[in-house]
């Protein structure tokens, strides 16, 4: 270092230390929403069995899976089938029923108990049930009692063969694929089996099934169900997710499995939850389903589909993506990166923005700092910290922050592409062992002064308060002394960060005079609140000066609807966030709480629990915190970006309370699209992820640990190690550890 830059330093700490410390954020008194309490909850998990032919029949018996196919029974051992000594053939069902595994097959039915198959009965069987200590068969168009090695005539039918067949309400009730009878006395009857409503007429009926104190049919054309002598049909508009439904079966928590020709669907606490493929499932055709003591084994036209539940709590999840990011290779030099797999092995993208998805991992150990006190989480945030201004330092322009910072030679899939289908702008530092991609944009900036002003109110010390000040300062500062945008190499601005009139009047840049000028005001803001420093109030008084506030009142674009944009979205609530509290104009303060209002009116469809947390944390109101947590909950375990559909869905309907201010009708759960940063798009309905892409969970991160930090979420309401944290596995699953040169002291250390 030299001597004039040791004197500038020096000077910079004598006037930062000056400054009053900066300790925390206002935490609403009174709030209007309720905190929600981190309780055990049951978290899926899924494992796939393909196999090369249909899988027609399923069953859980004697805590193991069974399946049955074209040729035989296989048991679930671990991810693979293995093949039982049981009826060779084709097997068309399995049914668990008094204390016997039963298998129907063309050559008849056999029966697995004592660890021995037997053969039943040897004419051709259709379904069978357990009435009244029996067991009662479906034959042809008759019905039959298994009796002494044979079967016995109950009563003779006299219609088409029966297809089904199921014990409801003291009786036996049959279908034959468009008429649903009796057992009345020793007589099938198909008439007068109800008072109030109907079967949908023209239904073609796939399965029959009573539960309790309804009957179960499956049909092309949604649900119908029989409670007492009245059907209720269930369809989209019931939240039914997909009505060409083919089978339906008791779960293992109050809970029904619903089988479709699309997916399965289960439906618990009058909520339908939608597990389609390919995440869930090898293949949507769903033939049937079958449920042990915290599993659901769903056959399909692919293989099988598991899905597992296991008791976790939010703290649980938070510890597994922690893990996750470990084990998966996903951090590097004090930024987080997606995963790519090229040639079979994954590799990091070092992307077109990393400074800026970053900010979420960042300011997420910040917040776990200030509610935990963890000494690991604040040596990460000050680590990350410390890479987000060498990301500035870098460039060697005052200032003005890089994109991203690769390594030259490093194994790695390097962005190649730039900003509005411009080239990347790649730039070799001074040491030649590092390249900065430059055109920066305000995705970047907003990031800095959003993670930067977390970290300086919950995380730096004195020492650490000087440096991060100043990058700051630095940043903001380039900002405001060249004209309100960024200047990159060449002299020019860059294609994305301008904030100046001369381009928010142009054709490229009218559409944003409401957001850049938000994100305009809140560089001021922010920079005069932690630094205290003249230059940005006379920024804020020349922005009030181009007159942005009408279009910062209305900064979220709704119109074209095809112009909805997410990625906008979450550059607004990064402004927001310390706009809002730093704010001490109240004229001022009025108008940005009115925007956000309006921008939260918009958003709240999603249910994005980070943009939740933010307009409660910043009003005090209602941020609809159950839907957010949630959405937390339903995340997916594995966060390799998976293909997914939704668009042949009966459900794609606004929920009641709610307008859609886009193309888009209809929130997605996350574990029936995928795992995205809060730029994404939850409300896409189809995906192509194929696996070939892993996710960072920073994002998830920032939303629980600001959840916590404000009250949202409470701690964990159990002390059990095994609800609460994951073991450490020592395990590398994805991309190599980093192996390339350190980051370099940075001018503070030196």
């Amino acid at each position: 270092m030299t001597k004039l830059s040791m004197l500038s330093l020096a000077a910079s700490m004598a006037l930062f230390a000056s400054l009053p410390a900066f300790a925390g954020f206002a935490i609403p008194e009174d709030p209007l929403w309720q905190p929600i309490v981190d309780e055990v909850y049951l978290q899926e998990n899924a494992t796939l069995i393909p196999t090369k032919q249909p899988i027609h029949a399923v069953a859980s018996f004697d805590g193991r899976f069974f399946a049955g196919d074209d040729a035989g029974i296989w048991s679930v051992q671990g991810e693979s089938l293995v093949q039982e000594r049981g009826p060779g053939g084709p097997v068309h069902e399995l049914r668990v029923l008094d204390g016997a595994l039963w298998a129907i097959t063309p050559n008849g039915l056999w029966r697995f108990a004592d660890g021995a198959w037997s053969n039943a009965a040897k004419q051709p069987v259709s379904g069978l049930c357990f009435f009244n200590g029996t067991i009662v068969v479906a034959s042809g168009p008759s019905l039959y009692a298994l009796e002494g090695g044979g079967l016995v005539p109950i009563a003779e039918g006299k219609g088409g063969d029966l297809l089904g067949i199921t014990a409801y309400s003291g009786t036996v009730y049959v279908h034959d694929g468009k008429r649903i009878g009796l057992l009345e006395r020793d007589a099938l009857v198909f008439e007068d089996l109800y008072d109030w409503g109907k079967i949908e007429p023209g239904s073609s009926i796939r399965s029959i099934q009573g539960l309790g104190s309804r009957l179960y049919l499956s049909t092309g054309e949604g649900l119908n169900v029989l409670r007492g002598m009245s059907w209720y049909p269930i369809k989209g508009e019931d939240g039914l997710c997909y009505e060409d439904t083919t089978c339906v079966a008791p779960g293992f928590d109050h809970d029904l499995w619903i089988g479709t020709t699309q997916g399965a669907i289960r439906n618990v606490k009058d909520e339908y939850q939608f597990f389609g493929h390919a995440r869930w499932l090898p293949n949507g055709k769903v033939n049937a389903i079958a449920c042990g003591s915290n599993a659901a084994c769903i056959a399909t036209d692919g293989g099988l589909g598991i899905v597992t539940y296991e008791p976790y709590t939010l703290a649980k999840k938070a510890a597994y993506y922690e893990r996750w990011l470990r084990e998966w290779g996903q951090k590097r030099l004090g930024f987080i990166h997606s995963l790519n797999l090229i040639d079979g092995e994954w590799v990091r993208e070092v992307s077109d923005n990393d400074v800026g998805y970053s900010s979420h991992y960042f300011s997420a150990k910040c917040f776990e700092f200030a509610v935990t006190g963890n000494p690991a989480a604040r040596a990460e945030a000050v680590d990350m910290m410390k890479s987000m201004k060498w990301s500035e330092e870098i460039t060697a322009i005052d200032g003005f922050p890089a994109r991203s910072i690769y390594a030259v030679g490093e194994p790695t899939l390097k962005a190649m592409h730039g900003s509005g289908g411009l080239p990347a702008e790649w730039h070799p530092d001074a040491s030649g062992l590092w390249e900065w991609k430059g055109d920066t944009s305000s995705d970047e900036t907003d990031a800095h002064a959003y993670a930067t002003s977390i970290f300086l109110s919950l995380v730096a010390n004195d020492e650490e308060r000087v440096w991060a000040t100043d990058h700051l300062r630095r940043v903001m500062g380039h900002i405001v002394d060249n004209g309100f945008l960024l200047r990159d190499v060449d002299g020019k601005p860059t294609r994305w960060a301008r904030w100046d009139p001369e381009y928010l009047q142009t054709p490229y840049g009218y559409y944003a005079r409401g957001l850049n000028g938000m994100e305009a005001f809140n560089y001021m803001t922010t920079a005069l609140h932690f630094t205290g420093d003249a230059k940005f109030q006379a920024g804020r008084e020349q922005l009030l000066g181009w007159n942005y506030l009408g279009d910062i009142l209305r900064q979220k674009l709704t119109f074209p609807s095809g112009g909805y944009t997410h990625f906008d979205d979450r550059l607004a609530f990064y402004s927001y966030f310390p706009l809002v509290q730093f704010e001490t104009d109240p004229d001022l303060k009025s108008l940005w709480l009115r925007s956000l209002e309006r921008s939260w009116e918009v958003k709240r469809i999603e249910a994005l629990p980070w943009f939740n947390f933010i307009y409660g944390a910043l009003t005090g109101n209602d941020c609809e915190a159950d839907r957010a947590v949630a959405h937390l909950r339903e995340w997916p375990l594995d966060l390799r970006k998976i293909s997914y559909t939704n668009s042949h869905r009966d459900d794609l309907i606004t929920p009641p309370g709610y307008r859609a201010y886009a193309e888009r009708t209809k929130p997605f759960s996350p574990r029936e699209i995928e795992p995205g940063r809060w730029d994404a798009d939850f409300m896409r309905i189809d995906g192509s992820g194929g696996g070939n892409v892993v996710a960072d969970s920073g994002g998830w991160l920032d939303a629980y640990w600001m959840g916590r930090y404000y009250g949202f979420i409470t701690a964990p309401q159990t002390d059990d190690p095994e609800l609460i944290t994951v073991p450490e596995r020592g395990l590398q699953v994805g991309a190599k550890p980093y192996a390339g040169p350190a980051r370099p002291k940075l001018k503070h250390e030196q």
